[in-house]
């Protein structure tokens, strides 16, 4: 049996409390914690770093650039596998990501994976002055062309032109090329079904975002059947999930770690986007979480156990292998105690060692 992966996602921004996924609920955007974090998951084990693509993100916006970020955490790690999730199509030329791509695969000897996305919040590249185009068909067009082009400058050993629909360049060179061969493992992510058409073409792996088990079989089934077009089997795709999580040695603990959170999340509301919005739920409003956090219940609140990895050790292992069952081998974790690091100490000593 293979072992489980485990990723760690790099706190790059802040957004305090638990109704919004894919975040630690801390206050402030701590560049220095993130990188020391960072390192320590490399210590404890960790397989993977993963940082987020966006320019504002969070509380007043705050978010750390991704490439400087990944770049920074090659030169401090030697042995972790370094990604960007969904990397923003539009934020940068797919030519020059490409470039900038082979760059960190070889001052990394051979450690990214290349997360390719076609960006999803609009507000972001409108308001840095990028080209933005609304027409979801379009911006997977567009997507399917960077990788193509992406591939072509990468194993190419002469200078490579392309006049595109979307993309041109004339004699551009790609040298040196990546480390990895034939080329760095290509990632795509969520159920988008011309993403996932792109995946089973040209992915190694697809990550989802955080779902339930039952939703995970789904997105897996149609991930599938996207490999049955082109008549190519799903097991030479990693799966992934992004999720995140919250571990405590003790029920009692997890209250504490709760209740944390909850006051934070009273004292420092903060303003999210748009498109942020269908992804908030305000756990704190049902009663069984209120049951739970005042020590009237020991059940983990539905929904939060439904949306989140979170319980004791056991508890967590027991939620994992619901997911691994499911094809599931590496698992994304938004550690939500950060920059504490109680959970990634706690998961990386009492949990990852049952899945080797």
């Amino acid at each position: 049996m293979t072992s489980v992966k485990f990723g760690f996602c790099v706190p790059l921004f802040a957004s305090p409390g638990m109704n919004l996924f894919r975040t630690a609920g801390f206050s402030d955007v701590d560049a220095a914690a993130a990188m020391s974090m960072s390192r320590r998951a490399e210590e404890l084990g960790y397989d993977s770093l993963w940082v987020a693509d966006h320019l504002m993100l969070g509380k007043d916006d705050s978010i750390l650039e991704g490439w400087t970020v990944i770049s920074a955490l090659a030169g401090a790690t030697s042995r972790v596998r370094l990604g960007m999730i969904h990397e923003g199509l539009f934020f940068r030329n797919p030519a020059l990501a490409a470039k900038m791509a082979a760059t960190l695969d070889q001052i990394s000897g051979g450690r990214l994976i290349h997360f390719m996305d076609c960006g999803y919040m609009g507000r972001e590249y409108i308001n840095y002055g990028f080209d933005w185009n609304p027409s979801l068909e379009t911006r997977v067009e567009m997507l399917v062309e960077a990788t193509e082009l992406t591939l072509a400058l990468w194993s190419s050993d002469v200078p490579v032109t392309h006049h595109g629909t979307y993309y041109s360049v004339s004699d551009a060179v790609c040298k040196p090329g990546p480390v990895q061969q034939p080329h760095p493992p290509l990632w795509f992510g969520e159920a988008t079904p011309g993403v996932l058409d792109a995946c089973a073409r040209f992915g190694q792996g697809w990550n989802s975002t955080p779902v339930s088990v039952s939703e995970a079989r789904r997105r897996v089934a149609l991930l599938r059947e996207a490999c049955d077009r082109v008549g190519r089997p799903t097991n030479g795709i990693e799966l992934s999930l992004e999720t995140q999580i919250l571990v405590a040695p003790d029920l009692d603990s997890l209250r504490d770690r709760l209740r944390e959170l909850l006051l934070l999340a009273e004292r420092e509301q903060s303003l999210l986007p748009p498109e942020i919005q269908p992804f908030l739920h305000t756990y704190a409003a049902d009663e069984d979480f209120r049951d739970f956090v005042s020590g009237a219940s020991d059940a983990i609140p539905a929904r939060m156990n439904e949306d989140w990895i979170v319980g004791t050790p056991d508890q967590v292992e027991m939620r994992l292998r619901e997911y691994t069952a499911e094809g599931f081998g590496h698992f994304m974790f938004w550690f939500m105690d950060a920059p504490r690091t109680d959970g990634l100490e706690l998961f990386a000593r009492e949990v990852a060692l049952r899945f080797t």
